[in-house]
């Protein structure tokens, strides 16, 4: 596709199990079989528990991807709990000038929002292992797509509104709210506030929302952007994400839903930090 042609495989999260190796194997044998050169962190795969590293050497290793001229995308395969402990170690100045842009999600939510916080840049919510799940085929065919067209192509519906536009901040509701207090929680001020989760439930997902209010996150953005819940949609939870959020923020925000954002095999990519109309 000419887009890619050597990218850094990292795991700034919870260290992957070594059962996990034949996946992570299958993985670089399709980006190399569409001539794409791949190099993987020497923190990988968890050495004590999850822990496959220092905060700051997984930070370091990731700073070099970025140095490293030769790399022009950088993919991360982990999810966890463990991705902000790299963020005080992050070379923000070099990232802020590169082309090269993150790619993760879940956990990697706090990486994504703190380089846009620190840099302005953005960064790609998606996991490159989409590859491998059941919608396999159709992640691959739209990540190898000349421009990336169908990736990206997000469909949507309103629940309150009729069109919202901004800069999209956000991501894993939990993940995000690690970031409260930081200086890696992005400025709200005109954003699309992004929320999904894989777990958790109706009363944790009503303490996030409060946490949000309470933060006065809901008096500054432009409008929300809810993806998949996991847990909560298999399980149908009671009240809905949906009645959660219209009883928690303003009746004039608008609020809108996409069924391909989150965990789910059939998620397609956004850019945290990127302009959005919808």
């Amino acid at each position: 596709m000419g887009q890619f042609k050597k990218i850094a495989i990292t795991c700034c999260s919870n260290g992957q199990e070594r059962t996990s190796e034949p996946v992570l194997l299958e993985l670089r044998k399709i980006l190399e079989s569409h001539g794409i050169q791949v190099v993987a962190t020497r923190y990988l795969y968890g050495k004590q528990g999850v822990f496959s590293g220092s905060g700051r050497e997984k930070a370091e290793e990731l700073n070099a991807f970025y140095k490293d001229p030769q790399i022009d995308g950088i993919f991360d395969v982990s999810g966890g709990d463990l991705a902000n402990e790299v963020l005080e170690y992050l070379d923000y100045d070099l990232i802020r000038k590169t082309e090269k842009e993150f790619w993760g999600y879940s956990d990697l939510t706090t990486i994504l929002n703190g380089i846009y916080a620190q840099t302005g840049k953005t960064s790609v919510l998606y996991q490159v292992r989409n590859f491998l799940r059941e919608k396999g085929e159709m992640q691959q065919e739209a990540f190898f797509q000349e421009g990336q067209n169908d990736l990206f192509q997000i469909p949507y519906h309103f629940i309150r509104g009729e069109e919202m536009q901004g800069i999209v901040a956000g991501g894993n509701i939990r993940c995000l709210l690690k970031l409260a207090g930081t200086p890696y929680f992005p400025d709200m001020e005109g954003k699309l506030l992004l929320l999904e989760a894989c777990g958790g439930r109706a009363p944790q997902m009503a303490a996030y929302l409060n946490q949000l209010k309470q933060m006065s996150v809901f008096d500054k953005i432009a409008g929300i952007l809810l993806g998949t819940f996991t847990t909560m949609e298999k399980e149908n939870s009671q009240p809905s994400m949906e009645e959660l959020v219209l009883s928690c923020v303003d009746n004039d925000l608008p609020v809108a839903k996409t069924d391909r954002i989150g965990h789910g095999a059939d998620s397609r990519a956004i850019r945290i930090g990127g302009e959005y109309h919808f």
